[in-house]
C-alpha cells in the first residue's frame, strides 16, 4: 500500500459574545471564534492535514476567506466538500489524531459528540479519529484565553 501523511495547524481569535464552535459542536461560552467561516479550528486543522496528506494545496486555497460564499459558512460543509475531492483523487482516510489547545473551557464531556460527528461527515468508523484536548498551563496566546488552537495529522491510502 502507498500511504501519506499531512498535518494541519489552525488557529483563531477568541473573543466575547462570539460562538465555540469545535468539531462541529456548539460549546457554551462567554467566548468563541472571530472568523471568516464559522472558526471551527478543530475541522480546519483535519482538513489541512487531509489536503497536506493528498498534496491537493490548503483550506485557504480551496476556500478563501475572501470569497463571501463561505462567510459563516459551517465548517462540516467545507469537510464534505474536502472528503469529496479526496475520493475523486482516489485517497482513502486511515486514521486522524487532533489536539484542541483551549485553556477554558474544559473540553472532555464533548470529545465523543465530536468524534461522532467527525465519523459521520468522514465516512469512517470512530476509531479512526482521535481527538484530544489540552491546555498550555495559563501560557500563551491560548493560555491566556486569546485564542484557540487545533493540530491534526491524517493517514491516507491511495486506492
Amino acid at each position: 500500500m502507498n500511504f501519506r501523511i499531512g498535518i494541519g495547524i489552525d488557529t483563531h481569535k477568541l473573543a466575547e459574545g462570539e460562538s465555540l464552535i469545535l468539531g462541529g459542536v456548539d460549546i457554551p461560552h462567554y467566548k468563541g471564534t472571530i472568523a471568516h467561516s464559522d472558526g471551527d479550528v478543530l475541522i480546519h486543522a483535519i482538513i489541512d492535514a487531509l489536503l497536506g496528506a493528498a498534496s491537493l494545496g490548503d483550506i485557504g486555497k480551496l476556500f478563501p476567506d475572501t470569497e463571501s460564499k463561505y462567510k459563516n459558512i459551517a465548517s462540516t460543509k467545507l469537510l464534505k466538500e474536502t472528503i469529496e475531492l479526496l475520493e475523486k483523487n482516489k485517497y482513502k482516510i486511515e486514521n486522524i489524531d487532533s489536539t484542541i489547545i483551549l485553556q477554558n473551557p474544559k473540553l472532555a464531556e464533548y470529545i465523543d459528540k465530536m468524534k461522532d460527528i467527525l465519523s459521520k461527515k468522514i465516512n469512517i468508523k470512530g476509531t479512526q479519529i482521535s481527538i484530544k484536548a489540552s491546555t498550555t498551563e495559563h501560557l500563551g496566546i491560548e493560555g491566556r484565553e486569546e485564542a484557540v488552537s487545533a493540530h491534526a495529522i491524517a493517514l491516507l491510502s491511495i486506492l
